[in-house]
């Protein structure tokens, strides 16, 4: 209280040291208004403080089956302790290692100005909490894209080949700057898809040279980072769709073209839409084991030991998407899941849930996905994977 006395009685020596605090106190301004001045001020002085994430004590993670992952979405999380929490949590679930996606074209909005800061938050909470992350590069920057004169407009996801060194060199600086906390760095996102290759034609050909300038430049700097090639995105799209490629014949093509030479293990997306995570796999339908006509492709090419990284995967419960599961189907499936990988799939080094928590709602069936809500409630999928990653389960 005396502090505050204090406070006051020099706010007034101040004013009156000044010609707008001298107009206000001037003996004709109305009472009523110097009342209304001075309690919108002690409203600002007794205003609670920004929310804050101070680093505690370091800590590690109680790591029982190592497969366990999960895919998060802090690169547009806005508070910071909102970072923090959702580490805490995946720690304490017994999952070692997170996804994350870090875009080019937010971190070098221009050629050598670099903004870091979210990315050094979710490094600095990750590495308090003993986690790993393994990092999604993509997103290009508009100084990077093709001149847009009398050519079609381009996208985030258009990287023209005479862009791939700049690429490259920026991915070699974000392996340098979090060398010591990344279990992987994963170049590009569903290649195999045209949306996401800028809306042109796929070219396994063509990303297979992407991923060889990335791997020379990341390894230059940080040799002991691994290049993940990829992550493919499942689909049944055949030859000649202008919409995607099917991901094996896509795997085929980049092993044809030398990828097995330039990277160090092989990130694919696997979901199980309405099918158990035991149904049997097809190269005409999509479920959680298309991940081993993934790996046959790998031996096919001689590659049977050859790491797999699931770093998208899971079900979704929308009680009105027609591509959902029920809650406890969710949950059976997903641990079946893990269960099936950790027995039968040695190759496949982890295997990562799609997704932990959106920063905001979409408000429409990705919401389904999440292990929490927007407000940090934690499902029913969390507590069971919690309980599993703690080997009770």
């Amino acid at each position: 209280m005396m502090r505050a006395v204090l406070t006051l009685r020099q706010w007034f020596q101040a004013a009156r040291r000044s010609s707008v605090g001298r107009a206000v106190l001037h003996w004709r301004t109305p009472m009523w208004a110097v009342r209304v001045i001075l309690a919108l001020w002690l409203i600002g002085q007794i205003a609670p403080a920004p929310v804050r994430a101070p680093l505690g004590e370091p800590q590690t993670v109680k790591v029982i089956h190592p497969q366990l992952c999960v895919h998060t979405r802090l690169i547009d999380e806005v508070p910071e302790y909102r970072i923090q929490q959702t580490f805490i949590a995946i720690r304490e679930m017994g999952a070692g290692t997170i996804v994350e996606f870090f875009p080019w074209a937010y971190i070098e909005g221009s050629p050598g100005v670099y903004g870091w800061g979210q990315a050094d938050k979710i490094f600095k909470h990750a590495r308090n909490q003993g986690v790993k992350i393994i990092a999604r590069m993509g997103f290009v920057p508009a100084w990077a894209r093709p001149d847009l004169t009398n050519q079609p407009p381009t996208t985030l996801n258009t990287l023209p080949e005479d862009s791939f060194a700049e690429f490259a060199a920026f991915t070699a600086l974000f392996a340098a700057r979090y060398a010591d906390q990344l279990d992987g760095i994963v170049i590009w996102n569903e290649p195999n898809l045209s949306f996401e290759w800028g809306f042109r034609p796929v070219d396994p050909a063509g990303y297979t040279r992407l991923l060889a300038a990335s791997y020379g430049a990341i390894k230059a700097v940080a040799p002991d980072v691994l290049v993940l090639g990829g992550a493919l995105a499942p689909t049944v799209e055949p030859v000649g769709s202008p919409n995607a490629l099917n991901d094996l014949i896509y795997l085929d093509g980049m092993l044809k073209a030398g990828a097995g030479k330039v990277m160090d293990g092989l990130a694919i997306h696997t979901y199980g839409f309405t099918q158990p995570h035991d149904a049997a796999p097809a190269p005409d339908r999509l479920n959680f084991r298309r991940a081993e006509l993934i790996h046959e492709v790998l031996a096919d090419h001689g590659l049977g030991d050859f790491p797999v990284y699931i770093t998208e995967t899971g079900w979704n419960d929308n009680p009105r998407w027609l591509q959902a599961v029920t809650p406890s189907q969710r949950i059976d499936y997903t641990l079946g899941a893990y269960k099936l990988a950790d027995e039968t799939w040695p190759w496949a080094k982890k295997v990562c849930l799609w997704v932990f928590r959106y920063p905001a709602p979409t408000h429409s069936y990705p919401d389904y996905f999440t292990l929490s809500t927007t407000d940090f409630d934690l499902k029913p999928l969390y507590y069971a994977l919690k309980a599993y990653g703690a080997g009770s389960e």
